[in-house]
């Protein structure tokens, strides 16, 4: 028999997974794009750094690796380059739980914040580097700009509307195992 912290977990891992899902069909959708049109935010990258900040035991390592490689290949983006660095920064996220827990919101949008610069960066100049075409500077940062903007609708949606909160100290996963 399953217990309900079990079941729990695969609820929620199940539930990300249908998000990021909705997410990508929501942007591959063929909904017409005037030109000079600003880029919307990457809520994939928000909802996954807020619910690695939240609660990392419902999205393993792998579960992120397979969906940010999956909308590679559907957003006909180099397959793994993204993938590499979500995961980077997610593990980046998981090593500093403890202190992440311990800030306030501010605190952890400005460690987001600057995960998502960071990648940004290092994204742009592994293109330059292999002399891949590549957007305009200011069109990407515009992207990442939104991105962080919409971070904390991302965590007010995540907190209160499906029910994740940053684990308490003493609080333990389903297998036991203070977080």
């Amino acid at each position: 028999m399953i217990s309900t912290a079990s079941r729990s977990l695969w609820v929620y891992r199940g539930l990300y997974v249908l998000i990021a899902l909705l997410l990508l069909f929501l942007r591959i959708l063929p909904l017409s794009h005037p030109t000079g049109r600003l880029p919307g935010p990457d809520l994939l990258l928000a909802l996954t750094f807020a619910w690695v900040v939240r609660r990392q035991d419902y999205v393993p390592i792998w579960l992120i690796a397979a969906v940010i490689l999956a909308e590679d290949i559907i957003t006909m983006r180099p397959p793994g380059l993204w993938c590499a660095l979500v995961v980077i920064a997610c593990e980046f996220m998981r090593l500093r739980t403890v202190m992440v827990r311990e800030l306030n919101f501010a605190g952890e949008w400005a460690v987001v914040s600057g995960l998502m610069l960071a990648m940004l960066i290092v994204y742009r100049l592994l293109f330059a580097i292999t002399f891949l075409p590549q957007v305009t500077f200011g069109f990407a940062l515009v992207q990442v700009l939104w991105s962080i903007a919409a971070y904390p609708l991302v965590v007010l949606i995540t907190r209160y509307v499906l029910a994740l909160h940053k684990p308490s100290m003493g609080e333990v996963d389903a297998f036991g195992r203070r977080f």
